[in-house]
């Protein structure tokens, strides 16, 4: 899928002066919605574009942006910087039964550059899911239950690493951003709803009961 969108027109001069204007800011930066162009588009392999220095400043910045938002990851398009770099963590305390269907457990904070992943043989699994740069909306994505993950540490080494459960979909979802990929290219739409909606009427740990009324992956029922 991530071939189907332009990559991007930013130069490593450009980046790297869009960085530091990020850097350069007295607040957080916003964190840019769908129709900005960086989040379709496939964002460049990071290739020394910056310094080791600037590197951290921006990853101890998008580490700041998550926390405030609040969410479990967040890609450098989300702050409107056309590269491949993410950060994720997951240490939100949730309900001990949904956190046993969604197979979620705590994730530490690391930082992701130049990541993809592959499915690993154990099947699939659809939640709901939301975006950042989606904001307000959620919707039932079916993704591979585990994949193999390989990526750069900042520092530049190699990593391969697998992940299950609620990690590999954070995992997915961060890496299909610095791919031009939005979950809702990926969502079942007929379960697209707001969050007051979803809080109200489907907030629970499975989602057989939004797929039974609302009317997606009906041939499983």
């Amino acid at each position: 899928m991530s071939q189907a969108f332009p990559p991007t027109s930013y130069t490593p001069a450009r980046i790297l002066e869009a960085v530091q204007e990020l850097l350069a800011m007295d607040t957080l930066p916003p964190i840019v919605q769908a129709g900005h162009p960086a989040l379709r588009q496939h964002a460049a392999p990071f290739e020394g574009q910056l310094n080791a220095t600037e590197l951290s400043d921006l990853i101890d910045l998008m580490r700041k942006v998550m926390h405030e938002a609040p969410g479990v990851g967040l890609a450098a398009p989300q702050l409107g910087i056309p590269l491949q770099l993410a950060v994720l963590e997951d240490q939100f305390e949730i309900d001990k039964d949904a956190a046993a269907v969604r197979s979620r457990t705590p994730l530490e904070f690391f930082a992701i550059v130049n990541p993809s992943y592959s499915p690993l043989p154990s099947g699939t699994a659809a939640f709901f899911e939301g975006c950042l740069s989606l904001s307000g909306l959620q919707a039932v994505v079916e993704r591979p239950e585990s994949v193999r993950l390989e990526y750069l540490t900042p520092a530049g080494d190699p990593v391969a690493r697998d992940f299950n459960g609620w990690q590999a979909r954070i995992v997915q979802h961060e890496t299909d951003h610095l791919h031009g990929t939005l979950y809702i290219d990926r969502a079942e739409l007929r379960s697209l709803t707001t969050n007051s909606e979803y809080a109200q009427r489907w907030a629970e740990p499975g989602i057989d009961r939004a797929r039974r009324e609302l009317g997606f992956l009906t041939e499983r029922l």
